[in-house]
């Protein structure tokens, strides 16, 4: 992949004048302050910065982003630096624009189930405050506790309970952005309905950080559940998770909210490498679905589940499971699930799609996936899991045993592109909650229609016309 054009270098009294912004304290030059900033938990891109600027209020962002328009001085934003395609690393020695120090949650609405919070705010700050206010906040992933609300709008992360309460663009009903030239677009409307022209909302969400900055957001809040319940099912085959799946959604009448597909080989890695991770059932199997209900009455959702996963094993459609007794349990069960994607480390080189198929596609997805990659690279180790759910598998493949990390690596574009191939055939999509950042700009254009990426261009061209916002990311 090529690089993005390297940003020209700062002169002393441009650095002055940024750094003025936000102050000494909070703009860093050296290379031990930025390092947390440039290289990302896989470790798989280290980017370059001139300088890191970390504002505290809007306005401080605003001029920023006035001031590189100005001159011509690229800035890339990032939010918890949890990203995994790049989007949020500096690769050509642009300013990167750290949105850490934007926290406050200005408002929380129980009537109307909405609060604003600026974009530092983790995920796990988001769900604390809706908790603490008797209401959720769904949006979880495995990064929640870093994971920014920024970013995971930028990027219109799903997480595991997509199935129930859709995706980062589902839970958002306004936001406020700073543009390209340092105006302040103030959208943070608290309405349900709001028919006035185009969704500009929707725009930046999954932009990226490529046509403005997000620097607040109106959430939607829920009811708290009154009762949960989890169970870790056992299955031989992808065929009978896709019947469970069927059998789970129609018994559970609304109150499914994670269906998660986990192969035996993943569940292996997190017992190996996760202190206090253990097996669930007595026997091996192939396959394993982590289930939750959550219901609104208190006491139904377990009985409602010990029904479900009666039926499939009257049909024969599971082989065992193991229904949660207790939070501690269920924390446990979900431990197995969140620690998939880092015990992989552990395992050496790790080549990742994050794809969606059709849900109905997906055993065929699956089964023709592993055939590719496995003849492809002999001896590899797919670790296919993810949201079944909404049709979204996270297709990593580790490398063999006793090949070495680069000889593996080596195979990233081949495998890939036989994952992405299959995927395509089956009317899916090459990013399913992850985006595209840097990692898959190139690919964008080849599975996109061509009067497609030309709407994008010109999106980008009346929103960024000096292409300030993160250059080299998406386009």
């Amino acid at each position: 992949m090529s690089s993005p054009d390297t940003t020209p270098a700062l002169s002393a009294e441009l650095l002055e004048k940024f750094t003025e912004i936000v102050g000494d304290t909070h703009a860093l030059t050296s290379g031990a302050d930025q390092e947390p900033y440039l290289v990302e938990w896989r470790r798989l891109y280290k980017g370059k910065t001139q300088l890191v600027l970390r504002p505290g209020t809007v306005g401080e962002v605003a001029r920023i982003l006035a001031l590189a328009n100005e001159t011509g001085i690229a800035i890339v934003p990032q939010g918890g630096n949890t990203g995994l395609v790049g989007g949020q690393i500096p690769f050509g020695g642009e300013i990167l624009l750290s949105l850490q120090r934007l926290k406050k949650i200005r408002s929380l609405d129980t009537q109307g189930n909405s609060m604003i919070v600026e974009a530092g705010v983790t995920l796990a700050e988001a769900q604390t405050a809706a908790e603490d206010a008797g209401r959720l906040f769904p949006l979880s992933i495995a990064a929640e506790g870093t994971a920014q609300i920024g970013g995971v709008l930028s990027t219109n992360a799903g997480g595991v309970q997509v199935l129930a309460y859709g995706n980062a663009r589902a839970m958002c009903l306004g936001l406020e952005v700073v543009t390209a030239d340092g105006q302040i677009w103030n959208g943070l409307r608290q309405l349900r309905k709001d028919n006035t022209g185009y969704n500009l909302r929707d725009l930046f969400i999954g932009a990226e950080g490529t046509l403005g900055v997000i620097t607040a957001a109106v959430l939607k809040l829920w009811p708290q559940p009154q009762s949960k319940a989890t169970a870790f099912v056992g299955m031989t085959s992808v065929e009978e998770a896709a019947q469970f799946f069927d059998i789970a959604r129609e018994m559970a009448a609304g109150e499914l909210t994670a269906f998660e597909l986990m192969p035996r080989i993943g569940i292996d890695f997190v017992i190996r490498h996760a202190d206090g991770a253990r097996d669930p059932l007595e026997s091996v199997y192939p396959w394993y679905a982590l289930v939750e209900l959550s219901s609104l009455r208190p006491d139904e959702a377990q009985p409602n589940l010990e029904k479900i996963l009666m039926s499939a094993l009257e049909k024969e459609i599971i082989a065992d499971a193991a229904i949660s007794s207790s939070l501690s349990q269920s924390e446990n069960f979900w431990r197995l699930r969140e620690n998939l994607s880092e015990v992989q480390l552990h395992e050496g080189g790790s080549i990742k799609n994050d794809v969606s198929v059709p849900i109905a596609a997906l055993p065929r997805f699956l089964n023709r996936a592993v055939e590719a990659v496995t003849r492809l690279v002999p001896g590899c180790r797919p670790v296919p899991f993810g949201h079944y759910g909404d049709g979204n598998i996270h297709f990593n493949v580790s490398q063999p045993i006793g090949m070495e990390r680069a000889e593996f690596m080596a195979h990233w574009n081949t495998v890939v592109s036989a994952v992405n191939e299959i995927v395509l055939d089956l009317d899916g999509s090459i990013s399913a909650e992850h985006g595209i950042g840097y990692m898959k700009r190139e690919l964008l254009t080849q599975v996109k229609a061509p009067v497609e990426i030309a709407m994008m261009r010109q999106i980008k061209q009346a929103l960024d016309p000096k292409g300030v916002l993160n250059p080299g990311k998406v386009l």
